[in-house]
């Protein structure tokens, strides 16, 4: 009956001569044909959400929207606080697109808007606080009450420009920025109606001071001496 020779097989712990093993993507070509793999994936991606965030909002009127600079803002809150020093109100275009609002004064632009409701909000906020009447619940009210508003009023827009069949080039984002000038109006209004606020208008504010040191080191029947500031 045939047996196993074992004696030609090697020890345990030694195994055949086998070829030494890389990892693969030390590989220079096949590391560069990862990283390209990963960069079409990346980008194809980006175009996918790009064309779906397209369908909602455009992203180029987005920021032709907020290409504004500081000479536009003073110029654009001027004409919004006294219209009627404005004498031209035709908008700019150039090869029949409107030309950025840092251009041109009288283009829409939802900085201002943006800017001017977030501070409404905060000043609302630190009116209730004056009023010891301030909660969180109360401030997110406020805000969303705002924001109901307005998209309330470019609902009826939108409605009044189908029904009577005017034809426009303004936009539902165009919409949203002319209606929320109005937020402009009102911190104007509430700094006039709340000028104890020391933000919001001028009012004398006292202040009683006295030396505490003196009074220490004085006699008990000495009167404390007060010192008061009008701060203007």
């Amino acid at each position: 009956m045939p047996q196993n020779d074992f004696s030609t097989m090697p020890p345990p712990g030694m195994g055949f001569n086998m070829p030494p093993q890389t990892p693969i993507f030390t590989d220079p070509v096949v590391a560069n044909m990862a990283v390209q793999y990963g960069q079409a994936l990346v980008g194809s991606g980006k175009q996918m959400m790009d064309k779906e965030i397209e369908k909602y909002v455009s992203i180029s009127r987005l920021k032709y929207l907020f290409a504004v600079d500081t000479s536009y803002v003073s110029k654009k809150l001027s004409i919004i606080l006294f219209p009627f020093l404005h004498s031209d109100w035709s908008i700019k275009y150039d090869q029949n697109e409107p030309i950025p609002p840092k251009y041109d004064v009288n283009a829409p632009d939802l900085y201002i808007p943006a800017m001017a409701f977030l501070t409404y909000v905060l000043v609302a906020g630190l009116l209730l606080g004056t009023k010891n009447l301030f909660t969180p619940e109360k401030l997110s009210i406020e805000a969303t009450n705002a924001l109901a508003w307005t998209v309330l009023e470019v609902i009826v827009q939108l409605i009044t420009l189908y029904i009577t069949n005017i034809n426009t080039n303004l936009k539902t984002l165009d919409l949203i920025a002319y209606s929320s000038y109005k937020y402009v109006g009102y911190l104007m209004k509430a700094m006039e109606k709340n000028k104890s606020l020391p933000i919001l208008g001028v009012r004398p504010v006292p202040m009683k001071l006295f030396a505490t040191w003196e009074v220490d080191r004085t006699p008990p029947n000495c009167i404390p001496r007060y010192v008061c500031f009008n701060y203007f």
